[in-house]
């Protein structure tokens, strides 16, 4: 597969860690998702060949599979002609190729809600870190005696800062509910906590564990809407049931694989990142197809 690093259409509006965005008329946007990947809020200067086709056709089957409990962003994807029948070819859409079509989305615009809405049920990353070094988990204090990649006693809901630069801070309640209010801090929540429970029994259905998640969300005609990307192996962490057990992390299917080579390596987590070996990005490469597969139960369309 051809590596995408960066796309060059009419109309950017904003260029992301990841995602390409394009205005493409009518309130509409076209979300190319790229091969770059970032850890530790700093994009990698290698991508991961075919990684933006698993991230948007991920995010296109927990977006349809979601779509009970909460409205979602999501037109169609770009190579779905009867999904975007009706939505104009302009702009960045009239000239996509059919290489791209596979890792790009027709969305609609949305007025975003700068709070990253993070769902844990196993305590493993920072959440671990954090317990570990103080007992708690964004502040909130947690039984003694839980073990690393444990189940949490309930889902917690931990959301972060949505910095455009530099790294994410986790919130405690308090300071959620601070910045965005508390009504809407218990509607984030109660919707977060909702898509977390259906794709949880769905990812149990195919024998995987969904350790945690984020999740974007803005407003679409003054509702509260389902935005971004949505379950994919940058924004969450996919275990293998037959692999987890208390007290060790199991191995990962998601970008956790490529965290660990970077803090194995010494990197300080601050720019610039270090470039990755072949054979991690090889490696990090089948992660994502496999997550894909075994989630969706197709092979990713590239």
């Amino acid at each position: 597969m051809k590596a995408i690093f960066e796309t060059a259409l009419p109309g950017l509006v904003h260029r992301g860690k990841v995602r390409d965005t394009y205005d493409i008329g009518g309130e509409l946007l076209l979300m190319v998702a790229s091969d770059r990947i970032s850890a530790f809020d700093v994009v990698l200067p290698t991508p991961v060949p075919g990684k933006g086709a698993v991230l948007a056709q991920m995010s296109a089957f927990w977006f349809d599979l979601t779509r009970r409990v909460i409205p979602n962003h999501l037109v169609g994807m770009a190579y779905d002609r009867k999904a975007i029948v009706r939505v104009p070819r302009t702009g960045a859409l009239a000239t996509l190729d059919t290489h791209l079509e596979k890792r790009a989305m027709v969305v609609r615009r949305a007025k975003r809600i700068d709070m990253e809405c993070v769902v844990r049920a196993h305590l493993t990353g920072s959440a671990w870190a954090e317990y570990r070094a103080h007992g708690t988990v964004n502040g909130a204090a947690l039984p003694k005696g839980l073990q690393e990649a444990g189940r949490l006693p309930a889902l917690m809901f931990t959301p972060s800062t949505k910095a455009e630069t530099g790294h994410d801070r986790p919130l405690t309640r308090s300071e959620g509910e601070a910045l965005v209010g508390q009504d809407l801090y218990a509607r984030l929540e109660a919707a977060s906590t909702a898509v977390f429970q259906a794709a949880q029994n769905h990812a149990h259905s195919r024998g995987m564990i969904i350790a945690d998640t984020k999740m974007e969300f803005g407003f679409i005609g003054g509702e509260l809407t389902l935005i971004d990307e949505l379950l994919t192996p940058d924004s969450s962490r996919f275990w293998d049931e037959k692999d987890w057990k208390p007290g060790l992390t199991p191995p990962a299917y998601d970008k956790q694989f490529v965290r660990n080579w970077l803090i194995q390596s010494g990197w300080n987590r601050e720019p610039p990142a270090p470039a990755l070996p072949q054979d991690i990005i090889g490696k990090t490469q089948q992660r994502y197809l496999a997550a894909f597969e075994r989630l969706a139960g197709r092979k990713v369309i590239v």
